[in-house]
């Protein structure tokens, strides 16, 4: 499965032909970059390759004011297809990828119990900030979600409380 590919098919199958910039723009104004590997900047040459591949294709060029050409893209028939696979193997695949955390305390007997303490609270510390962060976004998109997009956000906020329910468990069980 590939996020990328799988975001730029669903985009244009979503909202139809666009050009490389407003898929950017759509992947910034749904903050991609918080809930998938996608790279905005990426989107680009993922746009070629797919044209290459035949599952996007070219159906004009634009030329407003002082702007570049821009050319506009739409999925083709072999791009529908790909979408389903990804989109069904996307929602198959559970993934929860190792924690480095985990390898890293099997080598801590070299530090003090108040050293791993101190490291545990700061990286506690950080999933509380990346909560609260994601609690904003809840809070402005909000009014503005639509579909599953609600459920995708608590989602992602249920992971996070669980790390810091976990990192919480861990920092007790030290005392």
């Amino acid at each position: 499965m590939n996020s990328t590919r799988l975001f730029v098919l669903g985009a244009l199958a979503k909202r139809g032909p666009m050009h490389g910039h407003q898929i950017r723009k759509v992947a910034q104004e749904d903050r991609t970059e918080l809930w998938t590997d996608i790279k905005p900047g990426s989107l680009y040459g993922a746009l070629h390759r797919m044209e290459a591949d035949g599952v996007v294709e070219v159906v004009r060029t634009e030329h407003e004011g002082n702007m570049p050409p821009r050319t506009i893209y739409a999925i083709t028939a072999q791009g529908w297809e790909e979408l389903e696979q990804h989109r069904d193997e996307a929602i198959g695949t559970i993934r929860f990828p190792p924690d480095p955390v985990d390898l890293a305390l099997q080598f801590v007997q070299d530090l003090s119990g108040d050293e791993v303490r101190e490291l545990m609270t700061a990286r506690r510390d950080e999933i509380a900030k990346r909560l609260a962060a994601w609690r904003e976004v809840r809070d402005e998109a909000s009014p503005y979600l639509r579909g599953y997009e609600p459920l995708v956000v608590r989602h992602n906020l249920f992971r996070l409380e669980a790390e810091l329910a976990w990192h919480n468990e861990f920092l007790e069980d030290m005392t």
